[in-house]
């Protein structure tokens, strides 16, 4: 008998490749572009630029590897049921419980973020009130269903790039002085002005160029979803050509705008680069832009980690309530949707306690370990397919980039304090691993036949 997926039936929503693609997009572009590259600018400075396309690449080889293990075997459980295949157990264990525990830490950024945003037009109403609003339709997302999720964030893609084409039509005509007001920072004529604060600035950024290119991981349990399964691949290429062109043209004419020294770090960098223009207009239907973005990949986001709490539950790695469905009319099994609620509640508390800190610590820590997840999709592709020699120069390519991001946390005071909490959450399902495995071995033991 075939499982259901999260979205409905394993036959909902059939996905076309480009479907895929718009949804990559609409995942992947949020708070962390929006405002979270005002972060990497100050690090790094207009080497930016080179920050997020190296980012790209990393994403995409990645991305690619994921794609071919769903293209070949199907799962549901996407990147951590390949893990289970590949090491055993304790790898799906530990793989699917780092993604949820990120991806929780990111949603409560992403809603502190737009409930921040949305205090634009109504300071006076308190922010709990729309960390509340947001968290309601985040969740209603949920119960729609695949095809209708696909829909949703289909629109939500267009309405970002749209916004960032807009940000880049009026950014050219500054540039030629259509626009009057302002002053051009123009093209940096040596190393020391592209990279002001050298290798070690540089090194620290690339943990928020690959921030920004987060949600790959819910492609690859969308992928499930396509007609083709063969076509994951192309769709991945597809979207990550066309995000890799969005961040590099929106950040290059930002940066050509303003000095990097202007920037701040919690205000947008593209909103900064036109503040000097006489646009009234520009502020409100961008901020409204960066809330569609933020509220998209935290719904995104809330749909992939049930997903995966499902699955863990379905196989054994979560309590069997989580995958228990009691009302056939319902998308997803209640008691899913309540855990995922209450570490949604949890991780707004703390953001709302420190929201000063929520990309400078939180957001730090809940990328490091998506990043760890990238490292060991990389690690289990070359069990699970047989890598060609460019598969393995890529692999390689891959992985010292994931590892430059990681490591180029700790040489920042920005994103020092994030690699650290990052450690105490693996830290803490490490030991529960170990605490578990004599029972797994037990249980093994008794599937087995005699």
């Amino acid at each position: 008998m075939k499982k259901k997926a999260c979205g409905g039936n394993a036959n909902e929503g059939k996905l076309a490749w480009w479907q895929l693609s718009l949804i990559g997009v609409g995942c992947i572009i949020g708070t962390g572009f929006f405002v979270g590259s005002s972060i990497a600018i100050k690090m790094t400075g207009p080497s930016v630029v080179i920050a997020f396309l190296l980012a790209a690449c990393g994403t995409y080889i990645v991305f690619e590897a994921l794609a071919k293990m769903s293209a070949k075997d199907p799962q549901k459980g996407s990147f951590r049921s390949y893990a289970k295949k590949a090491y055993g157990r304790w790898a799906g264990f530990s793989s699917g419980w780092v993604y949820w525990c990120s991806e929780i830490l990111i949603i409560g950024s992403q809603l502190t973020a737009i409930s921040l945003l949305s205090k634009f037009w109504f300071p006076d109403i308190p922010l709990w009130v729309f960390a509340s609003g947001f968290a309601v339709c985040g969740l209603l997302v949920l119960f729609i269903g695949t095809k209708a999720f696909g829909k949703l964030e289909s629109v939500f893609a267009v309405t970002k790039i749209a916004a960032i084409f807009m940000f880049i039509v009026i950014a050219i005509l500054a540039l030629t002085g259509t626009i009057d007001g302002g002053s051009k920072e123009g093209l940096p004529y040596s190393v020391h002005e592209f990279f002001p604060n050298g290798g070690l600035g540089f090194w620290s950024a690339l943990i928020f160029a690959f921030y920004a290119h987060g949600g790959i991981e819910v492609m690859g349990v969308m992928a499930i979803n396509l007609r083709k399964k063969e076509d994951a691949p192309k769709a991945g290429k597809v979207m990550l050509i066309l995000l890799a062109m969005i961040y590099f043209t929106a950040l290059s004419l930002a940066l050509l705008l303003i000095p990097w020294t202007s920037f701040q770090q919690d205000k947008s960098p593209f909103v900064e680069a036109l503040a000097g223009y006489n646009l009234d207009f520009f502020p409100y239907v961008f901020t409204g832009a960066i809330i569609i973005a933020g509220f998209s990949t935290m719904a995104a986001s809330l749909f992939s980690v049930t997903t995966i709490l499902i699955t863990l539950s379905e196989e054994g790695d979560a309590p069997a309530i989580f995958s228990k469905q009691k009302k056939k009319k319902l998308k997803v099994p209640l008691p899913a949707v309540a855990l995922t609620s209450v570490g949604l509640i949890l991780s707004i508390v703390t953001s709302l306690l420190l929201p000063g800190k929520v990309y400078e610590y939180i957001t730090t820590a809940a990328g490091l370990m998506l990043l760890y997840n990238w490292f060991f999709i990389l690690m289990m592709y070359h069990r699970l397919i047989a890598p060609s020699s460019g598969d393995k120069v890529k692999r390689v390519i891959g992985m010292i980039l994931v590892f430059s991001a990681v490591s180029g946390t700790l040489f920042h005071p920005t994103s020092r304090p994030g690699f650290f909490i990052s450690l105490a959450f693996i830290t803490v399902i490490v030991i529960v691993v170990v605490m578990l495995r004599n029972r797994w071995k037990k249980e093994e033991t008794e599937e087995s036949p005699a």
